[in-house]
């Protein structure tokens, strides 16, 4: 699937900020705490250690991590290391903030967490090898550009995701679907061109595929319609658009509805409320 990008589209209308704010050994036990819109992404690349994983829904998992890992937390959830990294360790840690918080695709569609040794992730080496040199490095524009680096670790993560999902047996969603070589290219052409008239026909015909078997297929991987899957895209970048101050009859020409009026029925039928009142501080 070469030919078909499928996170430039993704990643420029939802930015993920990664910001570098360890690195080195850790003192005993620490705490990261959740928060709605913002992740983490630690880089184990020498040492073991402890962690207590506590999930949205107050379950908690313990986890022993004794070789190199990477250790990707895109939703909140707070976790805890124990016999964190000593002095002999390579270790690196990066918040990630997510452009649109909850409502970001990515988020939407991974799960909680996810450890992988650095040993099945070999594209990471070179990536790697660089974000630990300029830790260690002490010249000018070291933290600009360490947040860089771990950016790039964070696209080779999900680039080796996209090309082994069915190893991570995810969930039903977004990236499933980027990863079946028959939907990726009606998913990129949507997140390309949210404005264009979009029915399943449309769809179909980009994926090269019949409308049933398209629309069976796109259900049980995506795990909604494909009229479902493409209004809630049009919707959350509206939502980002809004935030910035676009008019609602700009978003509505945008992503390709008929008036502000239908645009504003569909978003109030989807989120409860019209754009204008949905921005109001006090709704």
């Amino acid at each position: 699937m070469a030919s078909v990008d499928r996170l430039t589209p993704l990643l420029q209308r939802f930015r993920v900020r990664t910001h570098l704010f360890h690195s080195g050994p850790l003192c005993g036990v620490t705490d990261f705490s959740a928060e709605i819109g913002r992740g983490f992404l630690h880089v184990l690349r020498r040492g073991e250690m402890e962690m207590l994983i506590t999930r949205e829904d107050g379950s908690t998992e313990r986890l022993s991590i004794d070789q190199p890992s990477l250790l990707f937390f895109p939703r909140p959830a707070s976790h805890t290391f124990f016999n964190a990294p000593t002095e002999e360790s390579d270790f690196a840690c990066a918040t990630l903030d997510f452009d649109g918080g909850a409502t970001h695709p990515l988020v939407r569609t991974l799960p909680p967490v996810i450890v992988l040794p650095l040993s099945e992730v070999a594209t990471l080496g070179p990536a790697l090898d660089l974000l630990f040199a300029e830790v260690d490095n002490v010249q000018c524009g070291r933290p600009l550009l360490a947040d860089r680096m771990f950016e790039v670790v964070l696209i080779q993560l999900l680039r080796w995701m996209l090309d082994h999902s069915a190893d991570l047996a995810l969930p039903q969603g977004l990236l499933p679907g980027l990863s079946d070589e028959r939907l990726a290219p009606a998913l990129v052409a949507v997140h390309e061109s949210p404005g264009d008239p979009w029915t399943l026909d449309a769809m179909a015909r980009t994926a090269n595929m019949s409308r049933s078997a398209f629309a069976a297929r796109f259900k049980e991987i995506v795990g909604r319609t494909p009229a479902d899957y493409v209004t809630e895209w049009r919707l959350t970048i509206a939502q980002e658009q809004l935030r910035e101050g676009m008019p609602v009859s700009a978003v509505a020409a945008e992503l390709g509805y008929a008036s502000a009026s239908a645009f504003s029925r569909a978003f109030a039928q989807r989120m409860g409320r019209s754009p204008r009142a949905w921005l109001s501080p006090a709704a």
